[in-house]
């Protein structure tokens, strides 16, 4: 099913909105998960999956809903954002998986007394999203998809080590700065190296060379369009741990095509898949994957858009996606 979506003028974000519930919870052991509620506290709940991992919530995040239809439940994944203990200052992330992420969703599901959740995702948001409605597919009323991303080693090689070097080879520079060159036939374990070491220096450098290659990626304008927390060293400390040992690991599934493997667990559910055709970050492969796997399966491919959840042709897909769920959801 392609380019689905009801035709509707232009509108962007809905008007920006402040929670009326936010708080944490408990996730077992030492982790505590910052989570809020926005919207109409008796429409659709909608449960947001922010990306990276380690990419945080943010508050536009709250605006491709309409608030008078939808209960907007955004919160913080293990490590990063609200959420304790910060990856920036504590570099134990064996207790932080796909798995405990999943189960931690599920848990603020029930923590919420919510029978079932849409369920929106972009990015690494999307992988999460896909494994959490396999893992629990008849808690998932729909699905909203944004710029898939599978962990596949192919994805991760595209990325960190030769692929979207040779679209942005400027940016390229900077992030391959901090390691030496006879380190750079793996880029993504000698950053690693960097980023659990014990030079303060050299951890900070190396967080923000690969925080910034993905940050000036994002956009179809490119670095001009780098959102500012990319450059902050907190954010990037955190987010390039967290990222970086889920990379290593990839993504903790049994193998790497678990997700399209697993498909047929979620084939009844409603979902939209909206795809940059420019995207650097997550290249349209994966997406193309996911919708031959998944015909059902609305598939919105943007012709003049990048990565980011911003560019013009996505943000329009992504509401109208979320307009039409209303209408699917009755």
């Amino acid at each position: 099913m392609t380019d689905s979506l009801s035709p509707r003028p232009a509108k962007g974000l809905y008007p920006a909105i402040e929670p009326y519930d936010q708080g944490y919870m408990s996730a077992g052991g030492r982790h505590r998960i910052y989570y809020e509620q926005s919207g109409n506290p008796d429409g659709i709940p909608v449960v947001v999956l922010h990306g990276g991992p380690g990419g945080g919530t943010s508050p536009n995040l709250r605006c491709y809903f309409n608030p008078k239809l939808y209960r907007i439940i955004l919160f913080d994944q293990r490590g990063c954002g609200k959420s304790t203990p910060h990856a920036s200052t504590d570099p134990d992330l064996s207790d932080n998986t796909t798995w405990h992420l999943v189960a931690d969703i599920e848990a603020l599901r029930q923590k919420l007394g919510i029978g079932q959740w849409a369920v929106f995702g972009g990015s690494w948001g999307s992988t999460l999203a896909l494994s959490y409605a396999i893992s629990h597919p008849d808690k998932v009323l729909s699905l909203i998809l944004r710029g898939i991303f599978m962990v596949r080693p192919k994805e991760l090689k595209w990325f960190y080590q030769e692929g979207a070097s040779y679209l942005f080879p400027d940016i390229w520079e900077d992030f391959i700065a901090p390691i030496p060159e006879d380190e750079r036939h793996d880029l993504m374990a000698a950053h690693i190296r960097r980023l659990n070491g014990e030079d303060k220096a050299q951890q900070a450098a190396s967080a923000l060379a690969w925080s910034g290659w993905e940050g000036a990626t994002l956009s179809i304008e490119g670095p001009s369009d780098t959102p500012s927390k990319f450059t902050d060293t907190d954010f990037a400390i955190a987010f390039a741990r967290i990222e970086s040992w889920y990379f290593q690991n990839k993504g903790f599934f049994e193998h790497e095509n678990w997700i399209l493997d697993h498909i047929d667990r979620i084939r009844h559910v409603p979902a939209w898949i909206i795809q940059g055709r420019f995207d650097v970050v997550t290249p349209m492969d994966s997406a193309w994957a996911l919708h031959k796997a998944w015909p059902e399966a609305r598939f919105k491919l943007i012709g003049k858009a990048g990565h980011s959840s911003s560019d013009p042709g996505i943000l329009e897909a992504l509401v109208a996606a979320c307009d039409q769920a209303v209408e699917v959801l009755g």
